[in-house]
């Protein structure tokens, strides 16, 4: 154990530490999160218009008509199906920002480089036709969302990158002191923005020209597959997980370090998922975002709401009982910084055991659970991650009771995983303290 914790101070921190400060890396983390406002808000939506309560859609359409729930949807498309634009300004945005260069121009420039990278057209069956026919001029919202999530990534990155080059050339277009600002800047945005588009345009063509619909397919066919092979395996998903826990086990936020590889692939089955769940159709992924935040990190990474649960009923020293009351109730709300850091957990030989067994226990008999039909797969509703154990498993699998009942399973697991070790701490710290004790009992 000794030589594991010589490892994590040694070796893989300063990596660690590397990879956090990673600005492509964290740009693209801080990005994505500009649009989980939006995901959950048209979450929202998708909850009211599929309510599991017997009678609700009759009640709906006595009410609001036969048409009621393709208008309660209106907002998921201008939410939820917004994500890859959102990701496309907002990705943009925060590379600029650690290269500290104009944001708000690198986020508009890469918005264009996006828009033009998408086919405008869209699929209609007009009325009397059994085929669809395809309508120019339209923007594909399937496109503008988890579809188009790494195209945006990959735009984002490339048009900040080129922007960022020419201006360090500073090869623009200076205006004479005097004007304002605004036009200054817009004028040193010409040259730069004009080599994105074009770039952008060429490959369009290229692409084009080799019988590839657009460059969605295109990425989708070259990254897309490779990446989402590994993040939707159960092989991929605990390697996953076990390099979150290594990070936290270092002191560094791995969820935030390793969603930025992640995120895209954990989303875009999101988003697959809600359209099977609003077309009534059979659910195709297991491993999303929700799998994760709601299954296995059950009250924050490491799934240590069982850890809480064993302080609040074991716990014989001061410290551990007191931390115990501390950390209930945030390990309610999935936050279990004061856990980790006030245990600690953190560089801890003791509790790092079940600190990585607990989540990688949970993404096995979830998976399973989930793939033999004993419980419903996550439905692609972004509820948030913050939503208290139950009521998060009931919602995020569209309202089934199993869901529920896998997270009330999966804490149950993480309580006798961190019990023994947990114990073995308490009784650490029990001894430490009485130690402390007899000094001042024998000077009375």
């Amino acid at each position: 154990m000794n030589r594991f914790l010589a490892f994590l101070e040694n070796r893989f921190m300063p990596f660690a530490g590397k990879l956090a400060a990673q600005r492509h890396l964290g740009a693209i983390k801080d990005g994505i999160i500009l649009a989980m406002p939006l995901i959950i808000i048209g979450s929202m939506f998708l909850i009211l218009g599929y309510l599991p309560i017997p009678g609700y859609e009759e009640f709906m359409a006595r009410i609001f008509g036969d048409h009621w729930l393709d208008k309660l949807l209106y907002p998921v498309d201008a939410t939820f199906n917004m994500m890859g634009l959102v990701a496309a300004f907002g990705i943009a945005y925060r590379l600029a920002e650690r290269y500290k260069i104009d944001a708000v121009t690198a986020g508009t420039l890469s918005l264009s480089a996006f828009l033009l990278a998408t086919p405008f057209n869209i699929p209609f069956i007009p009325n009397g036709a059994t085929e669809a026919v395809s309508v120019a001029g339209g923007i594909p919202v399937a496109l503008m969302g988890s579809k188009g999530l790494f195209v945006a990534m990959l735009i984002a990155l490339f048009s900040t990158e080129v922007y960022r080059f020419i201006l360090k050339k500073d090869i623009v277009i200076k205006m004479p002191d005097g004007v304002p600002p605004a036009v200054s800047k817009s004028f040193v945005a010409l040259i730069p923005g004009a080599v994105i588009i074009a770039s952008v345009w060429i490959v369009r063509l290229v692409v084009e020209y080799f019988g590839i619909t657009s460059i969605h397919d295109l990425v989708g066919i070259i990254l897309g597959k490779p990446l989402g092979l590994l993040g939707g395996t159960l092989i991929g998903s605990i390697i996953a997980m076990g390099l979150i826990q290594l990070l936290w086990s270092a002191g560094l936020h791995g969820m935030n370090i390793v969603n930025g590889v992640m995120s895209p692939i954990w989303l875009s089955a999101t988003g697959e998922n809600m359209e099977a769940f609003k077309a009534g159709k059979e659910i195709p992924n297991i491993f999303t975002q929700q799998f994760f935040e709601i299954f296995v990190n059950v009250g924050g990474s490491g799934a240590t709401i069982g850890l809480v649960i064993a302080m609040l009923i074991w716990a014989k020293s001061k410290q551990m009982k007191q931390l115990g009351k501390l950390a209930g109730g945030p390990g309610v709300f999935m936050i279990n910084e004061p856990l980790i850091f006030g245990m600690p957990i953190v560089m801890n030989p003791l509790l790092i055991i079940p600190f990585f067994l607990a989540p990688i226990a949970n993404v096995i008999m979830t998976y399973y659970a989930m793939d033999w039909g004993l419980v419903a797969k996550p439905a692609g509703i972004a509820i948030p991650w913050t939503t208290p154990p139950l009521i998060g498993g009931y919602l995020a699998t569209g309202g089934h009771i199993s869901g529920a009942i896998m997270q009330l399973i999966n804490i149950v697991v993480g309580f006798f995983l961190y019990l023994p070790f947990f114990k073995m701490w308490d009784k650490m710290k029990l001894a430490e303290e009485k130690q402390s004790e007899t000094p001042e009992t024998e000077n009375n």
